[in-house]
Parts: structure tokens; C-alpha cells; sequence
């Protein structure tokens, strides 16, 4: 591991401690477990950020370990991609109660907290955003059918952004999935294109 591999690592376990402990908004009243998040983090190819943890990942402590992220797992296998090429978190690191949408001020607490400087530490080459959450906000963007596919820009990093369903959504919805394993499928010619213009310069 290089000298940068291991500060990344360094930094973002400091990150994570600081989500297992947080009690900034109150989302923790209710949790069992903060997800911090869990990946590659030293050179990530794309990092992917839901709406928040579930269930499965309130208890286990882990973002998308339930049926959803078994979901996921197989397009990324489809798309030629592995778990351990790849960071995933959410938009919040605690469940609200009831699987609610979170709430204005609890975004802008883990966000600004949080989600901001794992990105900031990591510098993905692509973000994949999942879901209308995450969508809105990484563009401002609020329809996820007219954008789901395109590669759009984040307003603070500036970083590219894929949207793309929510894996969850599917179950509600299975016409959902083709378009989210069509969408998943562009992220390798995203990437190799990205490389390309960087040869270039």
C-alpha cells in the first residue's frame, strides 16, 4: 500500500468513527446501527450513494446487504464489475424511522458531515447516484425518468454523476430493473472514455 493509499485509509476510518458515534441530527435516537459505508477505498472506480440504510443494514451496520443489494451485486457482476472495485454509502448514515425519506436538515447534517468528505478523500472517477434522493441532491434534478441513464454533473465536486433506480425500487416495480441494468452496464465505457480523455491531456 502506498503512502496516499494508506492517508486515504486513515481518513476514512477516522469518517467512520466519527457516523458510528454521531449524534448530530435524530436520526441515532432510532438506529441501531449507523452505516458508515464499505468498498475500495483507495482508488475507487465509481462510488454509488442511496437515500439511506434499511432494515437489513440498520441491523447489520453495512450499506445494501439486504435484497436490494443482493440485486445490485448481480449487475455489477452483469456489467463486469466487483464489489471490491467500487465505495458504497448513502445520502444519511442512520435508518429513519419507518424507512421515511429523510429529512431537509438531516441531509444537510451528514452531508456536510459526511458524505462530502468521503468524496472529497476518495475522488472517484464517477458517482452513480441511486435512487431520487441522491439525484436531487448531487444535480437538483427531482425526475428520475427523464435523467435515469444520462451522465450528468455534480453541483459541488463537479464530478461526474450516472443516475440510475434505486435497487429497491425495483421490487415495488419490476419493470424498473432493465433500466437499471442497462444504466449499470455504461459505467465500464464511462470509466475507459474518462481514462481516454485523460491520455489525451
Amino acid at each position: 500500500m502506498s503512502d496516499s493509499d494508506s492517508s486515504k485509509s486513515k481518513l476514512m476510518e477516522y469518517i467512520d468513527q466519527r457516523i458510528i458515534s454521531c449524534k448530530l441530527c435524530r436520526l441515532w435516537e432510532s438506529r441501531t446501527n449507523a452505516v458508515p459505508g464499505s468498498g475500495n477505498t483507495k482508488d475507487p472506480l465509481v462510488v454509488f450513494v442511496g437515500e439511506a440504510p434499511g432494515r437489513n443494514e440498520d441491523i447489520k451496520g453495512k450499506p445494501f446487504v439486504g435484497s436490494g443489494g443482493r440485486l445490485l451485486d448481480e449487475l455489477l457482476k452483469n456489467a463486469g464489475l466487483e464489489r471490491d472495485q467500487i465505495y458504497i454509502t448513502n445520502i444519511v448514515k442512520c435508518r429513519p424511522p419507518k424507512n421515511r425519506k429523510p429529512k431537509p436538515d438531516e441531509v444537510e447534517t451528514c452531508t456536510t458531515n459526511y458524505l462530502e468528505n468521503q468524496i472529497e478523500i476518495l475522488q472517484p472517477r464517477l458517482i452513480c447516484s441511486l435512487g431520487a434522493t441522491a439525484l436531487e441532491y448531487f444535480t437538483g434534478e427531482k425526475v428520475m425518468g427523464s435523467n435515469h441513464g444520462k451522465l450528468l454533473k455534480t453541483r459541488k465536486s463537479g464530478i461526474p454523476l450516472l443516475a440510475t433506480y434505486h435497487p429497491a425500487s425495483v421490487f415495488r416495480n419490476r419493470s424498473f430493473k432493465n433500466l437499471l441494468a442497462e444504466d449499470i452496464k455504461k459505467i465500464p465505457k464511462i470509466i475507459e472514455s474518462d481514462r481516454a480523455q485523460l491520455l489525451k491531456e
